[in-house]
């Protein structure tokens, strides 16, 4: 096991304990484990659609004043995204999320018109992680705003944020090579909404969606461009059909489209890659 691997196993645990400790001292919680996969994956520069199976590891908590939510992602890719240039073994990457809400309009005993089911502050970051043939991106991005949570059957949350985004890559070959540190981007306005929405008995459906605006120049001086990253899935509660507790096992099938991948374009990345169209299939089991 590479070094690197060593720290992600020890950020996965870490997660896991947090998420128990978590769990004991909230109101609520749900801590889940899941499995999805697809073959048509894209990453930026590259022309060839990737295979990746998916780990992850997920838990929301909330107690009277707010909630958590924080999601690990274990990405495996297959030879057509290889770790290391000319090779056969297919890139890893990790990838952390984390966000904490106040819910403001109960720690000022607001009155929320009749939409409304809530309005909160959410603080979090995200982190990553890949080693890969050419970029190796190690992202990191503060975000800040208020989140509304709406009174719809299920949950529906929206979220205007404020990003402070930075990487610091490095790769074999330019422009990344010439890459020195840690390069931040211009501070960007992001759009985030999450839901899950009973359909019928035993289906749902879920997913998130995240518009982000252009990011100003990258590291390598090219104009980065607006983001569209949709993951929507509908879900089949297998577990209550077999006997087993409410919304234990579920099963379905997972669709993600993500244009302009990273802030990549058709321009900068000569139309490839930047743009994936990817279904898949997921299993999740929840404590």
């Amino acid at each position: 096991m590479t070094r690197h691997r060593r720290r992600i196993a020890r950020v996965f645990l870490l997660c896991l304990l947090s998420a128990c400790f978590a769990a004991q001292a909230a109101d609520w919680s749900d801590t889940s484990v899941a499995w999805r996969a697809g073959d048509r994956f894209r990453e930026p520069h590259n022309p060839n659609a990737i295979g990746k199976q998916i780990a992850s590891l997920t838990h929301a908590s909330g107690w009277r004043y707010g909630s958590q939510f924080l999601n690990l992602d274990l990405l495996q890719s297959d030879h057509r995204d290889p770790a290391s240039p000319g090779g056969r073994k297919g890139a890893f990457e990790a990838y952390l999320v984390y966000r904490h809400t106040l819910d403001i309009a109960r720690l000022g005993d607001l009155h929320l018109p009749g939409p409304m089911r809530g309005l909160g502050l959410t603080a979090g970051i995200d982190l990553n992680a890949k080693d890969d043939a050419a970029y190796n991106s190690r992202k990191r991005m503060w975000v800040l705003g208020p989140q509304v949570s709406w009174a719809v059957p299920g949950r529906l949350n929206t979220a205007l944020l404020m990003a402070w985004e930075s990487n610091a890559p490095h790769g074999p070959f330019p422009p990344i090579s010439g890459v020195q540190g840690r390069y931040r981007y211009k501070p960007h306005p992001l759009l985030a909404a999450d839901w899950s929405v009973p359909v019928g008995e035993h289906w749902a459906f879920e997913g998130f969606a995240n518009f982000i605006a252009s990011k100003g120049r990258d590291e390598a001086g090219r104009a980065t461009g607006a983001e569209t990253n949709i993951d929507a899935r509908l879900m089949l509660d297998a577990g209550a059909l077999l006997g087993a507790r409410k919304r234990a096992f579920l099963a379905g099938i997972e669709y993600q489209y993500w244009h302009n991948k990273f802030g990549n374009t058709d321009a900068t990345t000569g139309n490839r890659g930047n743009t994936a169209n990817t279904p898949m299939l997921r299993v999740e089991h929840h404590f």
